[in-house]
């Protein structure tokens, strides 16, 4: 059965995967679906190959001789702007955690179903894109604007650090403020899937932008939880 055609095609994609059956598979199924792709065995020269070819988009597994995935998201993330997609063991729940606190936009578990892989990767290289069915681009909040046209956001005229998927996240939570989201609408359209009631990966991003955007984390006023629901962006401090 063939894939549909990638709108992304010839996209560089950057393996870091010591496992050498896993990464020249994946690399031959990429590469079959109009990716081009580079390999990269050796934790220890990860940061640099990431840095040096600015892929359009990172595969990075966690364990790595070297240096393993967690370290090298880290010391990349302020530098390297394109998607980073972690490898990570299916039942260690941990591992997810702190790869999206390193900075991770999306992880697969393994063992790797390579469908799946493609869509996690379509679906982080298409919000690359400002999304032409916004009626706004730029949204204000007192001190805080956020540009989707460039996809930055800014606190007081200052740039801040936001990753791919935080500042999705953050659009997304604006676009809708005043109103209650919910983890599975958050999950629909930011990640294409259902939300199964254990991912933890939008509270992990939520915890991370608060304190980017001059929210207090332990009594947040700008993104707010709401118990058993979702979350609630405030239009008015």
């Amino acid at each position: 059965m063939d894939d549909s055609v990638d709108p992304h095609e010839q996209d560089h994609v950057l393996i870091i995967e010591d496992d050498e059956r896993l990464a020249e598979l994946t690399r031959d199924y990429l590469e079959a679906n109009g990716f081009r792709v580079t390999l990269e065995a050796d934790g220890a020269h990860g940061v640099e190959r990431i840095l040096t070819l600015q892929p359009d988009l990172v595969i990075l597994d966690l364990m790595l001789p070297g240096e393993d995935g967690l370290s090298i998201c880290r010391r990349v993330r302020s530098d390297y702007p394109g998607p980073i997609l972690m490898l990570t063991a299916r039942t260690d729940d941990m591992d997810q955690v702190l790869g999206l606190e390193m900075g991770a936009d999306d992880y697969v578990p393994k063992p790797v179903q390579p469908r799946v892989l493609l869509a996690r990767m379509r679906a982080l290289l298409r919000r690359r894109e400002p999304s032409a069915a916004s009626e706004e681009s730029r949204l204000s909040f007192g001190e805080l604007e956020i540009d989707n046209s460039t996809r930055e956001a800014f606190l007081a005229g200052e740039r801040i650090d936001l990753t791919s998927a935080e500042f999705d996240l953050l659009w997304l939570l604006a676009c809708n403020a005043g109103r209650v989201l919910t983890r599975e609408e958050i999950f629909s359209q930011l990640r294409g899937i259902r939300y199964d009631g254990q991912d933890r990966s939008i509270d992990v991003r939520v915890s991370r932008i608060r304190p980017k955007i001059g929210d207090d984390p332990n009594q947040p006023q700008r993104i707010k939880t709401v118990r058993s629901k979702g979350y609630l962006f405030v239009k008015d401090i």
